[in-house]
């Protein structure tokens, strides 16, 4: 379990196909910390730690097929950066919002606008509307969490949204590098999936 505020930002050293999986290995100043079966965020996707190099500051994760087609972490290549959040503890605030590190699908940058100081941006996905049904959508107000960041929606349409990203947030994660065409993994709110799904089609 996760809260969506990003610790750190890793970097990808190294990238190893083995079958249909995909080992990733990144540099990142939280690695001496970490120890094998310790699970992290990585643009909001919960990986196991398989491997750690405390020396170099290196550790490694394996993603899966299943991983690889909801996500966008097939797509990254040496050098790219990364968002990561070690599990949220029971005894601590939650000062985002309760993210599961299950990402339900991508979306892609549309636009980026600058407001004075800080950053809109939209962001549009595909997802069917059974699946709109079962609570893959967004509210007015409501929580998202892109590429792991916690963040609240403005703008709700069908389809898409919109986010305000403050200057502490863009230097700090990797919405710096996010422009119009980028692709991102995206988490609904799991409050609004499970509202929906006790609702059901009598509800709506």
């Amino acid at each position: 379990m996760f809260s969506g505020i990003v610790e750190t930002i890793g970097s990808v050293v190294q990238i190893q196909r083995d079958g249909e999986n995909l080992h990733l290995t990144l540099q990142a100043g939280i690695a001496p910390e970490l120890h094998v079966d310790q699970s992290v965020a990585h643009n909001g996707v919960c990986l196991t730690v398989v491997a750690v190099d405390a020396p170099t500051q290196t550790y490694t994760v394996t993603a899966i097929r299943e991983t690889l087609e909801k996500s966008n972490l097939g797509g990254l290549r040496i050098g790219d950066r990364v968002n990561l959040e070690r599990s949220m503890r029971m005894d601590a605030l939650l000062d985002g919002h309760i993210v599961q590190g299950h990402v339900d699908t991508t979306a892609v940058c549309e636009v980026v606008d600058f407001a004075d100081g800080s950053w809109y941006y939209t962001f549009s996905y595909d997802v069917p509307e059974p699946l709109r049904q079962a609570g893959y959508l967004t509210v007015e107000k409501g929580s998202v969490a892109v590429n792991g960041v916690s963040l609240t929606v403005v703008n709700s349409a069908v389809g898409s949204f919109q986010v305000a990203i403050i200057p502490y947030t863009h230097e700090h994660t990797n919405f710096h590098r996010i422009e119009p065409g980028t692709r991102v993994n995206i988490e609904f709110d799991i409050i609004g999936k499970y509202v929906a799904r006790l609702l059901g089609p009598a509800g709506r």
